[in-house]
Parts: structure tokens; C-alpha cells; sequence
């Protein structure tokens, strides 16, 4: 008896099962559009790129074959039978890995206070006017949209091998990066703090130190160190172009088909990275804990 009061009549559920049937008809009509939009342009992207799949499946072997290669001594032997003569260059390799954190550590510092000078210019709720916030803008976008390596290139030209341009090539591409990420923070806080400093008498300056800052300050160090995961990970391949690091060696072992040695130099590359990645990432969650907690 409950079950029967709870329907409805068929003549008011007709419309209801009409309309139902109807949206769903909508909606797998548009989920294949969709999907025949996004083969359509998978097959566009891959003949533009000249994309082979016959060659990719005739050659795909190879892949496994090197790194089962990369994986064994010049007598044959795994690498884990013999890890002194695989380590060989440890030492070096670490004094090569080091100067890698280190260049994506000063590249990363550089590059944040230069994200964050620019950060207030390019925000919509603190820039002083329009064209101020859209040369601030222009500039991040110039700065992230060139890749790192074409930085790094022009500035190998320029000053010769070395950390140097490592360190500018990701001073510019963090300054661009995070710079986009300060501004979208300092554009989602509460402004009241800021007109009621701004109504006492406080400049500019003192509203962003005393009124904006309290409020960001943990997510903008958060996304630093976040950004420094990604810049050590990216200084270890500017070695490949002659701005410093392990990568000037690594891609040296691969030219010249030192198999053991490329091995050694990507695993101390990943556990590095990993014991770098693994730090920051508590850091990060402690400071975003902190300003939950506030």
C-alpha cells in the first residue's frame, strides 16, 4: 500500500520519462561528439608529427633492451654484483648531483623574488592601474611561455658552460611560473584588511606587508618549494645543453654508450630527487596545516 500512494500516475509520469530519456540522449550526443572531436584531432596531431605506428611497434623492443643494458657491467654481469665497480664515481657523480640542487636552489630563490615583486603588479585587486598589471602580466607569460632550455641555450651562448646559465635560464622560467601563482593567490584574499589599513593612513607598502602578506604568506612559501621539486628535476637536464650539473656527464655516458655509468648517474639523479621531493612535501603540508590553523 505505501509503494502504491508513492507512484505517480502515468499520466504524469509520461513527461517525466520523456524529458529523462531526452536529456540523456543529449548527453551521450554530446559525450560522442566529444569523443569523435578528440580522435579526430589524436589523428590530426599525430600526422602533423609524422607519427609512425608501424615503426613504433617494429622498434618498441629496443626500449626494454637498453634498459636491461644500461643495467649490466661491460662483462655482463648485473650491476648489483658488483656495486664498487658500478659506483665508481660516486664521489664525483654527488659533487656533480650537489651542484645541481644547488643551481636549482639559488635558480628557484632568484626566480621567487622576482615572482614576487611582479606578483603585486600583476594582481587586479592591488595593482595600481590597467596598464601596470597588464605589462606585469605580459612579462610573467613572456617568461614561463619560452621553454628552460631555450633560456639555458642563449645563455651558454652568451656566458659559456657552466652553472651560471642554468641558474638564469631557471631564475626567469620560476620568476615567470611562480609570479602567475602569488598573483592568483594575493587576488583571492579578504580585502577588508586592506581598506581598513588603507582608510588609516597606510601606504601601499605597509597595506601588502600588514594586510596581505598574513594572509599569503604560507601558500606563496608553499609554492616556492613546490617549485623547487620541479627546478631540481629540470637542472639535472640542463647539463644536456652545457649549463652545469650531473646532466653535462649523464648525457656524455649516453653519447659515448657508457651503459654502467648512465645507470649509476639515473639512480642517484631519482633518489635525490625523490629524498628532495619527500622533504618539501612535508614542508608544504606543515605550512598549508599552519594557515588552516589560523
Amino acid at each position: 500500500m505505501p509503494a502504491a500512494l508513492c507512484r505517480l500516475p502515468d499520466a504524469r509520469l509520461a513527461p517525466l520519462r520523456d524529458a529523462y530519456a531526452a536529456a540523456t540522449a543529449d548527453r551521450r550526443q554530446s559525450t560522442f561528439v566529444g569523443a569523435a572531436a578528440l580522435l579526430v584531432a589524436i589523428l590530426v596531431a599525430g600526422n602533423v608529427a609524422e607519427v609512425d605506428i608501424g615503426k613504433m611497434l617494429a622498434n618498441i623492443h629496443r626500449l626494454p633492451d637498453y634498459v636491461v643494458r644500461i643495467f649490466r657491467l661491460d662483462d655482463g654481469r648485473p650491476v648489483w654484483m658488483d656495486v664498487r665497480d658500478w659506483m665508481w664515481g660516486f664521489t664525483y657523480w654527488m659533487k656533480l648531483m650537489g651542484e645541481t640542487v644547488l643551481i636549482a636552489y639559488l635558480g628557484t630563490v632568484t626566480g621567487a623574488i622576482g615572482g614576487f615583486v611582479l606578483c603585486f603588479a600583476a594582481s587586479a585587486n592591488i595593482a595600481p592601474n590597467r596598464w601596470t598589471r597588464s605589462a606585469a602580466r605580459r612579462c610573467l607569460e613572456f617568461c614561463r611561455t619560452v621553454p628552460e632550455l631555450v633560456f639555458a641555450l642563449l645563455f651558454v651562448q652568451a656566458f659559456g658552460l657552466g652553472p651560471l646559465p642554468g641558474v638564469l635560464a631557471i631564475a626567469i622560467h620560476t620568476a615567470g611560473a611562480l609570479g602567475k601563482l602569488f598573483a592568483e593567490a594575493v587576488e583571492n584574499i579578504d580585502m577588508g584588511p586592506v581598506e581598513g589599513a588603507t582608510s588609516c593612513g597606510a601606504s601601499r607598502i605597509q597595506a601588502i606587508r600588514y594586510a596581505v602578506m598574513p594572509q599569503v604568506a604560507s601558500n606563496l612559501a608553499s609554492y616556492a618549494l613546490l617549485r623547487f621539486e620541479i627546478n631540481v628535476r629540470g637542472a639535472a637536464v640542463m647539463g644536456f645543453v652545457g649549463a652545469g650539473g650531473i646532466g653535462q656527464d649523464l648525457i656524455e655516458a649516453i653519447r659515448k654508450f657508457y651503459y654502467p655509468d648512465v645507470s649509476a648517474m639515473l639512480v642517484l639523479i631519482v633518489l635525490c630527487v625523490t629524498t628532495i621531493d619527500l622533504a618539501t612535501e612535508r614542508l608544504r603540508h606543515r605550512l598549508l596545516g599552519w594557515e588552516q590553523q589560523r
